[in-house]
């Protein structure tokens, strides 16, 4: 009889262990989708192409030329873009912080190319709908009433 109960005991206490592990690998991959989801903009994007909406419905879109090259890089905290034309002399870039949060996408850009500045100056926040996803995201630009206007549409490269 002792020696069922200590076979019993044994076989409980295995299982429990074998529980405890999964339990534990489940909560590093919550961990791990959290983190992921924190930093889902954290790394380099590039411009694929544009949306215009009409009534918040997709009416057109159009992919980047290829004599043009706009990349976007995302630290935790910090956010860069630059814009290459060849065609252009004008330098394209800014520099500033950003937060997000659900569906919303915010920058506060510092500084930028001389073009950016005569914007900076006027306004230094940017407001934009955020549509999120591993590889890709479109920035979504809003009139004064929340409809949707245009969107830029990255794709991650790094």
């Amino acid at each position: 009889m002792k020696s069922n109960i200590l076979i019993f005991c044994l076989t409980f206490m295995f299982i429990s262990s074998c529980k405890e592990s999964t339990e534990s690998k489940s909560e590093l991959t919550n961990q791990e989708e959290e983190t992921e989801i924190s930093n889902g903009l954290k790394g380099t994007w590039e411009l694929t192409g544009f949306y215009n909406y009409k009534d918040n419905e997709i009416v057109d879109s159009f992919k980047t030329s290829s004599n043009s090259r706009q990349l976007k890089m995302y630290t935790d905290t910090k956010v860069m873009w630059c814009k290459h034309r060849p065609a252009d002399s004008s330098e394209w870039f800014g520099y500033g912080t950003y937060s997000f949060k659900n569906d919303t996408l915010i920058e506060v850009l510092d500084f930028g190319s001389m073009v950016m500045e005569e914007v900076i100056a006027e306004k230094k926040q940017f407001k934009f709908e955020l549509q999120l996803q591993p590889d890709q995201f479109q920035q979504i630009e809003l009139d004064g009433e929340g409809n949707r206007i245009y969107s830029e549409n990255y794709v991650r490269v790094e």
